[in-house]
């Protein structure tokens, strides 16, 4: 006799939690939380979403990581990676049902070899950036990946969204800054890549499919990191402009007057200054007249550098590019100017922006793109702010709005929540008409799969879609995420 309905029910909640007992004894006495000890891991840095999960892992090996996603895969369990937990569109939440379980890399931390003859590092995936920055720092090296994040965002999480930071400019997203990988592929094998090789003609490098995926093709355990010389000399300057296309300009001059020694190059704008000195009194405006535009450059290279840095801003001075101009004069104002930089996204969350975006577009078309999103958002409500920041060096500019003033953020959350999509989806417009990105260094997530759908290319999808399929055909890594 067949059984009925309830006993089948009854057989799959049975197996189900024979399957979880297992999934803690790969990892062993405190390697794993469910219940209260699961909430931090839920939580949205941006407060938009609210993750689902039955059982968190910590596993502590490669080895641990490989048993436990065999033991998913044998059993169409679906596992959503975790790492530091700072990613804002979604990529680390469950939100459709709590039938997940998160894997989070944090106990997998070690820095396993330091290879200065071959420039290189090689590091678990639960690092945390900065250690990996401290790391190098101890050895006379650098390691440039860099971000607001970097106190707790993890290497794993920062190679699996392609990170990109304040220095892609000189240096590169994180993608190329990764010269080898480790990964856990959806049926539990293990591609062990960590040869600190840069030449490796052999085929499909499967290092850059899984840089970048968002954990739906497997999970990064390790990687090999390109190490950097320290410069001898540092430069940061903060200097006033009319408009974002006079930062282009600037830009484009400076390097050609100075060659390849900018590192960063940042826009921010008046308003979101004064955001910034709102909820943080004790910054300064590092100029003693405010403008419209700032930037803020920084430059590293040999000695000297600090003189040739003064002659080429001097001459924009007279050309009528840079109005007014400081340079940092010790270690601590290089700090301090960046924290008007890096504090900016917290600013924008406690003045409580409702649309936060992360576009790129060509650099020729920044200027463009910034007047067309302002028209845009003007033309549905005249009342918004728009505080527009970002990497001019590759236009990736982030536009955050914020309500009307007397109406908070949990307010046109409730009552507007149909302006605020419109608000999002007319800086995607204008991204596309300027030929740009609608995601640029954030990833997709859950929170942009429609908008990959709409705006990215079929082919390129379709592609996507077919090497998901073939590499995870149950659909357990990280399902939600990109499709």
């Amino acid at each position: 006799m067949s059984p009925t309905l309830q006993e089948t029910g009854a057989q799959d909640v049975e197996h189900k939690s024979v399957m979880l007992d297992e999934l803690k004894e790969i990892v062993g006495e405190g390697g794993w939380r469910e219940g209260q000890d699961i909430a931090r891991y839920l939580e949205d840095p941006r407060d938009r979403f609210h993750g689902l999960s039955q059982l968190v892992l910590l596993p502590k090996s490669t080895q641990q990581v490989a048993q436990i996603v065999s033991l998913c895969a044998k059993n169409q369990i679906r596992i959503v990676p975790y790492s530091g937990g700072t990613g804002v569109v979604a990529g680390q939440l469950s939100t459709e049902d709590q039938d997940y379980v998160l894997l989070s890399m944090e106990r997998m931390n070690a820095i396993r070899d330091l290879a200065l003859e071959d420039g290189a590092i090689i590091v678990e995936a639960g690092c945390v950036l900065a250690d990996i920055q401290s790391a190098a720092d101890e050895v006379g090296m650098m390691f440039p990946l860099s971000m607001a994040s970097e106190g707790s965002c993890q290497i794993g999480g920062n190679l699996a969204t392609n990170a990109g930071g304040i220095q892609v400019l000189r240096y590169g997203n994180a993608r190329d800054l990764c010269i080898g990988i480790e990964a856990v592929l959806p049926d539990g094998s293990v591609l062990s890549e960590l040869s600190p090789l840069r030449k490796n003609n052999t085929g499909y490098d499967l290092r850059h499919l899984l840089i970048g995926s968002e954990g739906t093709l497997g999970i990064i355990t390790a990687a090999t990191l390109q190490l950097k010389p320290k410069n001898p000399e540092t430069t940061t300057v903060f200097c006033g402009i009319s408009k974002p296309e006079d930062a282009v300009t600037l830009l484009r001059q400076l390097r050609m007057e100075l060659g390849d020694v900018l590192s960063a190059f940042e826009l921010l704008s008046n308003i979101g200054l004064q955001v910034l000195q709102e909820k943080f009194p004790e910054e300064r405006q590092p100029l003693g007249s405010a403008f419209e535009w700032y930037v803020l450059i920084e430059a590293a290279g040999d000695k000297g550098l600090r003189d040739n840095l003064e002659g080429a801003l001097g001459n924009a001075f007279e050309s009528g590019l840079v109005l007014d101009a400081v340079i940092a004069e010790s270690y601590a104002q290089q700090e301090a100017l960046w924290r008007l930089r890096e504090m900016m996204p917290e600013a924008n969350r406690l003045a409580g922006a409702i649309c936060n975006s992360d576009t790129s577009v060509p650099i020729s078309q920044i200027g463009n793109f910034i007047d067309k999103t302002f028209a845009a958002i003007n033309a549905i409500d005249p009342a918004l702010t728009v505080n527009c920041y970002g990497h001019v060096g590759d236009g990736n500019i982030h536009c955050n709005v914020f309500p009307p003033d007397g109406m908070n953020k949990q307010e046109m959350l409730k009552t507007q929540a149909e302006k605020i999509e419109a608000i999002r989806m007319c800086i995607n417009e204008t991204t596309a008409a300027c030929h740009g990105s609608i995601s640029a260094e954030h990833g997709i997530g859950r929170l942009k799969v429609a908008d990959l759908e709409r705006y990215g290319n079929a082919a390129k999808i379709l592609a996507m879609k077919q090497i998901k399929s073939a590499l995870d055909p149950h659909n357990i890594m990280n399902p939600g995420v990109f499709f």
